[in-house]
């Protein structure tokens, strides 16, 4: 049968229920928003660092498993903005997932920097969060089966399938979702132009351009850049969260500009398979997704790891 996992809840806690479309369910306690809802389940590796994860539009519709067992410990930052404009400690304007999922919350945090708990800052927010999940076991089976749909909900029992409305997020244009609605300006006073086409962008991809002395103008993910090409010294398409496939008006714009654009066009992520896609090849979903922070990389200027 199905694996039925159930941790014993703090007296006076409410419980919650993580519930896979496969028929695994995990019991615990809750800590987040008293809600229910239903999303991709997904894990990441990341060691620190969830206020970033958790504000990344790249998880948005999706249910975020943290395989470090203890999250919470140093609370939640303030809305502290730098010279930019940007959230300094957060990815984007509010929480993207949909529910978060930990092994071991720590409900007393410490750090000079936090002004709130990761349950607060749930709450506040609306999302579920449950605490006192084998997210080892968990993981076990999203890594032998991929990533699969999942149910949360709080109360005495978990929700049954047949009650659940499984509704893939994979299905709606999550980048439509993600993105601005008009165009914004970051750093006007740029020498460079950077056009950044925003599919779901992280703020610190926002931040590094105009570090490096661009002036970023951020566009909706279906703006009309052909239009506008003369104006920019190159273009940028950023990460973002759902299927390329649904961004046809992005894909379109690219592989005109690809035609007469003579200067750099790059892409992360999501951009980087949106110019896959402008360029005549296919995407396809993978059946699993790395959304560690611990990846190697070499500095070629340097040499170093």
């Amino acid at each position: 049968p199905p694996l039925s996992a159930h941790y014993p809840v703090a007296a006076g806690s409410l419980t919650a229920h993580l519930q896979l479309r496969s028929g695994e369910t995990f019991s615990g306690g809750s800590f987040g928003a008293p809600t229910s809802t239903v999303g991709e389940t997904v894990f990441t590796t990341s060691l620190v660092g969830y206020p970033e994860s958790m504000t990344d539009p790249s998880y948005r519709g999706q249910l975020l498993v943290f395989t470090q067992p203890l999250i919470g410990n140093y609370g939640v930052p303030g809305r502290a903005r730098d010279a930019f404009g940007l959230l300094r400690h957060f990815e984007s304007e509010k929480i993207q997932c949909r529910g978060i999922i930990v092994g071991d919350y720590a409900s007393k945090y410490s750090h000079w920097n936090a002004v709130e708990s990761l349950s607060q800052w749930c709450q506040r927010e609306g999302i579920p969060a449950i605490t006192g999940v084998d997210t080892r076991a968990l993981v076990h089976i999203l890594r032998g089966q991929g990533s699969t749909l999942g149910a949360m909900n709080v109360g005495a029992t978990a929700s049954k399938s047949d009650a659940v409305e499984w509704v893939d997020p994979n299905v709606d244009n999550l980048v439509a979702q993600a993105s601005t609605d008009t165009v914004r300006v970051f750093n006007p006073d740029g020498d460079v132009h950077v056009a950044l086409i925003d599919c779901g962008v992280k703020y610190n991809i926002i931040r590094s351009l105009c570090e490096q002395g661009a002036r970023v103008s951020l566009v909706p993910w279906n703006h009309d850049i052909v239009g506008e090409l003369g104006s920019f010294d190159g273009i940028f398409i950023s990460n973002g969260p759902g299927s390329p496939t649904h961004c046809t008006e992005t894909i379109e714009q690219l592989r005109q500009a690809y035609a007469v654009y003579q200067r750099p066009i790059f892409g992360i992520c999501m951009g980087n398979q949106l110019m896959g896609l402008a360029a005549g090849l296919n995407a396809y979903k993978l059946r699993f997704g790395n959304r560690g922070h611990n990846q190697p990389a070499v500095d070629l200027t340097t040499g170093k790891c």
